[in-house]
């Protein structure tokens, strides 16, 4: 838990900093970070062609780079990391939006380089979202088209993605400022202003201090009303001393939003017709983000594709953290920088598949690394055997591809044993297999009832 916390973490810093990285005021391409600029908290000003951050530390006016408060914000989250670990944590990947220039990229990684991080990668957060779910692991031989709809606090973004044999390419891919979790939370405020005013016919929407306690109070019903179907706003003093207590409907709340949620589906749409695409031609949506929590719109998503399966099941703003989590995961294991880069190889060799029974009780191979599968990679295989029968083993054979299944190589095999007999039923065995840049492989089955577990790691034979 300690990884995904700071993980993220690093996604906030890419939510709100991005547009302060490296553009300059007033050029053509300034849009963003003068939206940024007009929006933020603190002040900021121009000096010697950069942004600045004005600090007002009471003592004297400090003038700081957006890197450096990345460099501040990343160095916290390794004194959580280790505090939380016991140890230093070194290594990271970092998720960026698709529309990450280099720059800012680069900007992003130094700062965290700075911090005392070990940057293993940075990762388009599109493709963190398919990792996450593993797309493209479980099936590396298939061709699907999936969208990432990702609702944050400030933005909306959508993405079309190609999974092609375990690789993932964007198709095409649109954002937009104007909707996000905090226009959700503003129009409840705006709401609940005027429903005091309906009560005691003072307008406090002019009020910073009133309409800042509005907006803590609307943020914490937002999210009671993704579960609840009703939530009570209170407010000790909002105004002159007079509290305020209003209860809101799950019902009323998307009426109110039922704009915000049809410029979503919208942008749906228009995203498809760039595209060239209709909902028939995309097989899975994944949805990440805080906001894509709300009941509504995932109803309305599902209504625009009937057919297609939603992916919904981890927690939305969790989902990209743990994709980068995995691809983490994958790389951590290489090999150290003092290996002969020669000796290490970029894609697998040879097919490595995986022996089955169908249901005739004749032998099926089913292939996980189909050979030149970019390294490293992982696959998930689900086996299915008998309850009956208490040990299940899993063998993995190697191939060049044009062999027959006769000719084919055991070169590994998984035991799981003494596993508790049921009487009907199949059980499941998950296996997930990680190959790494060098060309080891690490194999896991778990038993899915009860949690059984057998590794092993095995060198792919050349």
């Amino acid at each position: 838990m300690a990884g995904l916390m700071w993980l993220q973490m690093m996604q906030g810093i890419e939510s709100h900093q991005p547009s302060l990285l490296t553009r300059k005021m007033n050029s053509p391409a300034d849009l963003q970070a003068q939206k940024y600029i007009s929006e933020s908290k603190c002040s900021v000003i121009e000096k010697n062609g950069k942004l600045r951050y004005e600090i007002d530390t009471g003592e004297e006016t400090k003038l700081v780079n957006p890197e450096d408060v990345a460099r501040l914000i990343f160095s916290k989250m390794k004194e959580t990391a280790h505090s939380v670990l016991g140890s230093d944590a070194n290594d990271v990947v970092i998720t960026v939006p698709f529309d990450f220039e280099e720059k800012q990229k680069s900007a992003l990684g130094e700062a965290a380089g700075a911090a005392g991080f070990n940057v293993l990668r940075l990762i388009h957060e599109p493709s963190a979202a398919l990792l996450a779910y593993g797309i493209g692991q479980d099936c590396p031989t298939g061709k699907s088209n999936v969208l990432v709809f990702k609702l944050g606090g400030t933005s909306l973004s959508l993405s079309v993605m190609e999974v092609n044999s375990g690789m993932y390419r964007v198709l095409s891919t649109s954002s937009s400022d104007d909707i996000g979790g905090a226009h959700f939370t503003e129009t409840l405020a705006q709401y609940l202003a005027s429903e005091f005013q309906r009560l005691f016919k003072h307008d406090v929407r002019r009020n910073a201090r009133a309409m800042m306690k509005l907006m803590n109070s609307a943020e914490v019903a937002k999210h009671s009303l993704s579960t609840l179907g009703s939530a009570n706003c209170f407010v000790d003093s909002l105004y002159e001393g007079q509290d305020f207590d209003c209860n809101v409907s799950r019902a009323r709340f998307e009426l109110l939003c039922s704009p915000l949620f049809n410029k979503c589906i919208e942008a749906v749409r228009e995203l498809l017709r760039q595209s060239g695409f209709t909902a028939d031609d995309i097989n899975k949506v994944v949805l990440c983000g805080g906001s894509s929590r709300i009941p509504r719109l995932q109803q309305l998503i599902k209504d625009l594709f009937p057919a297609v399966e939603l992916l919904n099941s981890i927690p939305p703003d969790e989902v990209i953290p743990i994709g980068a989590a995995i691809e983490a995961g994958i790389l951590v294991g290489k090999e150290s920088a003092s290996v002969d880069d020669s000796l290490m190889i970029e894609c697998s060799a040879k097919d490595i598949l995986v022996k089955g029974v169908d249901e005739s009780g004749a032998n099926r191979f089913t292939v996980l690394f189909p050979s030149g599968t970019p390294l490293p990679a992982r696959r998930q295989h689900t086996l299915q055997a008998p309850g009956s029968i208490s040990s299940v083993c899993l063998e993995l054979y190697e191939s060049e591809g044009k062999s027959s299944a006769k000719e084919e190589t055991k070169f590994a095999q998984v035991v799981l044993q003494d596993l508790a007999k049921k009487e009907n039923g199949l059980r499941d065995i998950l296996a997930v297999l990680t190959m790494k840049r060098d060309g080891s492989l690490q194999v896991t089955c778990t038993d899915q009832e009860t949690g059984k577990c057998e590794a092993i790691t095995v060198e792919v034979a050349s």
